[in-house]
């Protein structure tokens, strides 16, 4: 067993289930990748809401930059974010927002495209990628980094290292994926803080914590 699915089998055994990023589209779940841009998640909540159930690229593109600004100020950054969404908006449309037909081109190039978005970086396109379309993109964030570093996994200290390891290491399975995630956050908000609380983590007994 490698470290990877001894870390997955534990947090597992552990949370279970987590049914990670709700939302009621495709489309919803692009909005909240780029919303939740150095914000919590609550903030995305709060401003996915003030769109008061019409939330569609055509309507983000047709907003003045004032408005779509107004609706999501909660989530930080509205200026910047504003410009964001529109791209991503834009993109989905040049698709014919057409999530079968996407899906069944290369990922590489899906990501490509992304990457080339205005506010668009590895961890929001590897979102989209894993949420909105159930393609097997495996996502890093800051608790991905915090926890292998302490416990350790050698996976290398960029995001496309540690992606790629992971990667190389799992399955490409696109429910393994969004659980292991799911669960790699979790454990980081109940246990795995910055200033870690290791005495009630699953992790405890196999975990070497490094820098704590």
């Amino acid at each position: 067993m490698t470290k990877l699915e001894a870390i997955y089998q534990k947090l597992y055994s552990r949370y279970g289930e987590l049914h990670w990023w709700p939302a009621d589209s495709p489309f919803e779940v692009m909005v909240g990748a780029v919303l939740t841009q150095n914000t919590a998640w609550t903030n995305v909540e709060k401003a996915i809401g003030r769109f008061d159930g019409d939330l569609s690229p055509e309507r983000i593109l047709s907003l003045p930059a004032e408005e779509l600004e107004a609706i999501i100020r909660p989530a930080g950054f509205f200026r910047q974010k504003a410009h964001y969404l529109k791209a991503v908006s834009g993109w989905f449309v040049s698709h014919d927002c057409d999530v079968d037909a996407i899906k069944k081109r290369p990922m590489r190039e899906i990501r490509s495209e992304l990457l080339r978005l205005r506010g668009v970086g590895n961890e929001t396109a590897d979102s989209i990628l894993l949420y909105a379309f159930n393609l097997p993109s495996f996502v890093v964030d800051a608790y991905t980094m915090r926890l292998f570093a302490r416990f350790p996994v050698d996976a290398g200290k960029t995001y496309m290292d540690v992606k790629n390891h992971c990667e190389a290491e799992l399955p490409l399975d696109a429910e393994l994926y969004n659980r292991f995630h799911a669960l790699i956050v979790q454990n980081a908000k109940a246990c795995c803080k910055k200033k870690a609380d290791c005495e009630g983590c699953p992790l405890k007994k196999i975990c070497k914590k490094i820098g704590i």
